[in-house]
C-alpha cells in the first residue's frame, strides 16, 4: 500500500473526528504516531486538521453556494473543507495543487463521479472569489458565527456579555494559531541565561510580558529542546502561569493542588517554594498521576505527593489544613478555543449550567480545608462569567468565613493589573488581550 500524504492522513483525522465524535487531537497523535512523516509534513497535517475544525462553519457557508441542498457523503464533505481550507487560508500552497490533490483522494476513494464533482466545486469557488465576503442573510449573530466561524448560541451569549466590538476581537483571536511558551525553572537556571541558550542554539526567543517565568518561542516544538529534556524548562501558556504567581506559595508551606494533572501549575509552585515545603497534588485520573511524578522527576522536585481522588471527596480524606489551595477547576474551556477547536463544536449553554454546579461544589469542599487567613486560587480556562465571577460571588456570599483578597494585584506583572475587576480579586483575561489564552483567576481569604 502506497504511503499516505499530509492530506490524505488529515482527512482521516477529520473523519473520525465528525464520525466517532471524538477529540481530534487525540485522533492527531494517533495517526502521526504511526505515520513515518518529516517534521514539515507532520506539522502540515495538524495544521490542515485544526484549521479545517476551526473555520468550518465558514468553509460550509462558502460551500452552500456551489453544492446547495445535494447530499454529499461526510468523507466528500470533509475533503471540500480540507481543500477550500488550503485554497483560501494556507499561501503557500497553490491553488491549482490544492485542487488536484483533492481530485486525486477522491479518485482513490470514491469513483469519477465524485472526483468530476469535487473537481468542479473547487474551480468554480476559484472562479467566484467574492463568495468569501458575501454574509447570510440574517442578524448579527448569524453574520459574526459565519464570518468568525463560531456556533449562533455562543456568539449570542458573548454579545450579551461583552459587546459586539469585544465579541468579534474574542472569535478573532480564537481563529489565531497559538504562539509556544515555556516557564523557566529557577531553581535550575535564570529566565535570561535559558533566553541566551536557546538564542545561541538558534531559536528565536523573547520575554513575556505576562510573566517573569515565561519565554515565547516562535515555531518549533519547544519540548523536543535539550533544554526541556534537562528539566530547564516547562511548556505552558502564558496565562496558566500567572495562577502560581496568584497561589503565593512561600517555602516552607502545605499547598494543595485540588484537580492538578498534568502538573504544569503543581511544579510551578513547587519550584516558586524553592522546593521546600510540601504539596499534596491530586487528581481524578489514576494514569494522569503519572504525568505529574514524572514532571516533578524531570524538574527536580521532591515536594510533590501525587495522590488519586475525585477532588469532591478530598475533605473526608483527613489530609489537614492547607495555607493554601489551588483549585483549578474542570470547566468548559472556551478561552483555549484556538488550542482546542473541537471545544466550540461539541459545547453547548446547558454544558456551561452542569460545569458550573460542579465547580461551586468543588469550592465548596475545598474551602473546609483551608487553615486560618489562609488563600485559596480559584482559577478556570474559560470565559464565561457563569462559570467564573458568577460563583465566587455566590461563594462569598454565602460563606461570610471568606472574603475575596483585594490583594491579588500586588502578585501580579503590572501588565495585567488593569484587568482586574471593581473587587481587585478578580482576573479576566480575554484572548484578545495578549493573545494568549483565555483565562480567569479568583484569590479568596479566609478569615482569621
Amino acid at each position: 500500500m502506497a504511503k499516505k500524504g499530509a492530506r490524505d492522513l488529515a482527512l482521516d483525522v477529520l473523519n473520525r473526528v465528525e464520525e466517532q465524535k471524538s477529540y481530534s487531537n487525540l485522533e492527531l497523535r494517533h495517526v502521526l504516531d504511526k505515520a513515518d512523516l518529516s517534521a514539515a509534513d507532520a506539522g502540515l497535517v495538524t495544521e490542515l486538521v485544526y484549521g479545517t475544525i476551526q473555520h468550518k462553519l465558514t468553509l460550509d457557508f462558502v460551500l452552500s453556494h456551489f453544492v446547495g441542498g445535494k447530499k454529499i457523503q461526510s468523507w466528500v464533505r470533509n475533503l471540500l473543507r480540507l481543500s477550500l481550507y488550503q485554497i483560501h487560508y494556507l499561501d503557500r500552497i497553490p491553488e491549482r495543487a490544492a485542487v488536484h490533490e483533492a481530485v486525486e483522494i477522491a479518485k482513490r476513494r470514491g469513483h469519477q463521479g465524485i472526483s468530476s464533482m469535487v473537481n468542479g466545486v473547487l474551480r468554480n469557488v476559484l472562479r467566484n472569489p467574492d463568495v468569501w465576503e458575501r454574509q447570510p442573510k440574517g442578524d448579527a449573530v448569524e453574520q459574526l458565527a459565519v464570518a468568525y466561524s463560531h456556533p449562533q448560541w455562543l456568539v449570542r451569549q458573548w454579545l450579551k456579555e461583552y459587546g459586539e466590538e469585544t465579541t468579534r476581537e474574542i472569535c478573532e483571536a480564537n481563529n489565531r494559531a497559538p504562539h509556544s511558551s515555556v516557564r523557566v525553572n529557577r531553581l535550575k537556571t535564570t529566565r535570561e541565561q535559558l533566553i541566551a541558550s536557546l538564542k545561541e542554539e538558534g531559536h528565536v526567543v523573547q520575554p513575556s510580558p505576562l510573566s517573569p517565568d515565561g519565554i515565547l518561542l516562535a515555531g518549533g516544538n519547544a519540548a523536543g529542546t535539550s533544554w526541556f529534556k534537562k528539566g530547564y524548562c516547562t511548556v505552558q501558556d502564558e496565562s496558566s502561569m500567572l495562577v502560581a504567581s496568584a497561589v503565593s506559595p512561600k517555602p516552607g508551606m502545605r499547598v494543595l493542588d485540588a484537580c492538578a494533572a498534568p502538573g504544569g501549575k503543581t511544579t510551578h509552585l513547587a519550584e516558586r517554594m524553592e522546593n521546600r515545603g510540601e504539596i499534596v497534588a491530586n487528581d481524578v485520573h489514576p494514569h494522569k498521576r503519572e504525568l505529574i511524578v514524572h514532571a516533578a522527576k524531570r524538574l527536580g522536585l521532591d515536594i510533590i505527593e501525587p495522590i488519586v481522588s475525585d477532588a469532591l471527596y478530598l475533605s473526608q480524606k483527613g489530609l489537614g489544613q492547607f495555607d493554601r489551595i489551588l483549585l483549578d477547576a474542570p470547566c468548559t474551556g472556551f478561552g483555549v478555543i484556538r488550542r482546542k477547536p473541537d471545544l466550540k463544536w461539541n459545547k453547548t449553554a446547558d454544558d456551561v449550567k452542569a460545569i458550573a454546579q460542579l465547580q461551586y461544589q468543588l469550592l465548596v469542599q475545598m474551602s473546609s480545608m483551608l487553615a486560618p487567613d489562609g488563600l485559596l486560587v480559584y482559577s478556570t480556562c474559560t470565559i464565561e462569567p457563569a462559570e467564573n465571577q458568577e460563583i465566587v460571588q455566590r461563594f462569598v456570599a454565602e460563606h461570610p468565613e471568606f472574603v475575596l483578597d483585594d490583594t491579588l494585584g500586588d502578585d501580579l506583572p503590572l501588565v495585567v493589573r488593569e484587568k482586574l475587576d471593581e473587587t481587585g480579586a478578580c482576573l479576566q483575561i480575554l484572548p484578545h488581550h495578549f493573545d494568549s489564552d483565555g483565562f480567569f483567576i479568583a484569590r479568596l481569604r479566609r478569615k482569621k
